[in-house]
């Protein structure tokens, strides 16, 4: 299997022509390449006006293999052509090699390059891309990929902090400035001085810091409002700073990851592909492994759009019951940083939120609490100067007793923890759960299945009252931002719950159709009434292909449901103990040529749907029609 790496585009602040500078003084020996063993020149090219030199090479290296494997290849080094091209009037330099040794076996190549910065002319770009193709190796194809991962890894580590310590030589030794290439000019008389064709001399040898050598591994198999890009400067973006900065520290494995997956998602996914922050979530939840994160997170973008939850700040507001009622707001910070979310369980009625709102109303108000925590995240690293990425939530339990088990709201927790789980992974930084009466460990046998063992690592659990001393809550949270209510001095405001008036409560049948009706509005799904023998026409536009859902409700004393996947010509029955229906539909796809403003006035010649739907209304024997309830 073809692997693959790609490196950030890292940044020198020095001209080109430094850090050329400061390439060429690694050779021809450097004690911080070890790798690099020697080389001979096969060939090199020099144009007329000397702006453009193309140097090819035989570079001897050594590769840190166990010796058995070294014997068993009965090699003790291996050979790797490289190409350098450097082109002084573009600026830039590209370095090209691949292996010579054991090329019918195992296929090394690897791109780097140097480049002008594209918003500053006085700063260079260092990018790096590799693939590593393993056909057969003696039967140690594993242990290669192993020792290509570790070797390369180390290597792509110390490259910038190579050309960074020559480019300190450099300005020690009193050089911070040479001139760019001109080119050259004719002394036209004996008083005329002429112009140098290129900046101190650079002899292009082998790549050192990023050595062709060594395999690659490019780690097969793993927004806050709108999910769109950071709103730092591509500059920013360029460089491996801002990835310090805003995202945290990553191995350059972890770097080719995310890289990968931007560009996994460019390809395939349409309209604004996430943050950065966003993506590193889902590819920590999967341990980065690309195929894996890729296939949830699509999952997730699907789900996004057809829940609006991008726009779910701007348009969801909660109902005055929850205003009042759902004891939980946001409470400043913990000590490191993180946004910290207050939920006072044990004051709540959640089953009289239930009753008066729904489980929908409730899911989404969760909703809007992840995606606001992960806003406040990127607010937190902007004012603390470092990368917030999770928030900190505390559950304060004391109150919680058996009419918090009530079936129908542990369910409704067990449907919030399913979607939070897919779709916000790693946004969780801790957990702290407060004053847990006996009940709570029959709470927790309920949900802990259903939590990623990687969540349930982050939860602490105190019981009674001594949870302030060493090793408890002043660990986490800042005395001063101590909520009153846990023996602080900082007042809270968050509601304090209590019993939700059953005045306020709805019928099962109010609150079926209120959340019917809420997810038509804020979903991208249509809906539509059929009535029997009633045929009904109906069309949905869309921009991709995919997989679609006809879903049914009947609205009878004996209320069913049921969900199909989009398919042709299929004939779908339902039945249930005391009322019998059958709906038949007829489903065809058209393309954007085809179709004319709706299925009711299409004429095209393709489409037989206008035609079967007048021979169903005319005769009722017809088994073929858009959409029919019997």
């Amino acid at each position: 299997m073809v692997q693959k790496y790609q490196s950030p585009v890292r940044v020198y602040k020095y001209t080109f022509e430094m850090v050329m500078a400061a390439y060429e003084k690694r050779f021809p020996t450097c004690p911080l390449i070890p790798v690099f063993l020697g080389s001979e020149k096969l060939s090199e090219y020099k144009n007329e006006d000397g702006s453009l030199q193309i140097v090819e090479r035989s570079c001897k290296l050594n590769v840190e293999a166990p010796r058995l494997l070294k014997k068993i290849a009965g090699v003790e080094h291996v050979y790797f052509i490289q190409k350098n091209t450097l082109n002084w009037k573009e600026r830039t330099l590209l370095i090209e090699a691949h292996n010579e040794t054991f090329a019918n076996r195992v296929l090394v190549n690897e791109v780097c390059s140097y480049s002008v910065h594209p918003d500053n002319e006085d700063w260079t770009c260092f990018e790096q891309s590799a693939s590593l193709d393993i056909k057969s190796f003696f039967g140690f194809e594993s242990t290669v990929e192993k020792i290509a991962m570790r070797q390369y890894t180390a290597n792509v580590k110390r490259g910038k902090e190579v050309i960074e310590h020559y480019l300190m030589e450099l300005t020690a030794q009193g050089t911070r400035h040479i001139p760019r290439w001109t080119p050259p000019v004719s002394a036209p008389a004996a008083d005329v001085v002429p112009v140098s064709s290129h900046p101190a001399p650079v002899s292009l040898t082998p790549l050192g810091t990023e050595p062709p050598d060594t395999e690659v591994d490019g780690t097969p198999g793993e927004a806050a409002g709108s999910l769109c890009e950071p709103t730092a400067s591509d500059a920013d973006k360029l460089d491996t700073d801002y990835i310090e900065r805003y995202l945290g520290r990553l191995s350059p494995m972890q770097e080719s990851c995310l890289i990968q997956l931007r560009q996994w998602l460019q390809e395939t996914h349409k309209g604004k592909i996430p943050k950065d922050q966003h993506i590193l979530r889902f590819l920590r939840s999967r341990d980065f492994n690309l195929e894996r994160t890729h296939e949830i997170l699509c999952q997730s973008l699907t789900w996004r759009k057809q829940n609006q939850v991008d726009h779910i700040l701007e348009i969801w507001r909660p109902p005055p019951v929850l205003q009042d009622y759902y004891a939980g707001g946001w409470h400043y910070h913990d000590r490191d940083g993180r946004p910290l979310y207050i939920l006072r369980l044990g004051q709540m009625d959640t089953k009289g939120l239930l009753k008066a709102l729904g489980e929908e109303a409730i899911l989404r108000h969760v909703l809007s609490i992840n995606e606001d925590g992960q806003r406040r995240c990127e607010d937190n690293t902007r004012v603390f100067g470092r990368p917030i990425t999770s928030w900190t939530c505390l559950v304060d339990m004391e109150g919680l007793n058996m009419r918090h088990l009530w079936r129908p709201g542990v369910k409704t927790l067990l449907r919030i923890i399913e979607v939070v789980e897919a779709n916000y992974p790693e946004t969780l930084g801790r957990l702290l759960i407060l004053r847990a009466p006996r009940v709570f460990p029959v709470l927790w046998t309920l949900v802990s299945p259903f939590i990623n063992e990687n969540t349930r690592q982050k939860f602490l659990v105190y019981s009674g009252s001594n949870f302030q001393g060493a090793g408890g809550l002043l660990d986490y949270i800042e005395r001063d931002l101590l909520p009153d209510f846990l023996g602080g001095d900082c007042l809270c405001n968050i509601p304090e719950g209590g019993m939700v008036p059953k005045s306020l409560y709805q019928s099962e049948e109010t609150l079926d159709n209120t959340d019917h009706i809420r997810l038509c509005t804020e979903t991208i799904y249509q809906s539509a009434n059929i009535f029997k023998g009633a045929p009904h026409e109906g069309s949905h536009v869309t921009r991709w292909p995919g997989s679609y859902i006809l879903q049914w409700k009947m609205l009878t004393p004996s209320p069913c449901s049921s969900n199909l996947p989009r398919v042709d010509d299929v004939l779908a029955s339902l039945q249930v103990s005391s009322y019998k229906c059958k709906i038949m539909f007829y489903t065809e796809v058209l393309a954007s040529e085809d179709f004319r403003g709706s299925m009711s006035s299409l004429e095209s010649c393709h489409s037989g749907f206008s035609q079967l739907s007048a021979a169903t209304t005319s005769s009722s024997q017809s088994h073929s029609s858009s959409l029919i309830s019997r």
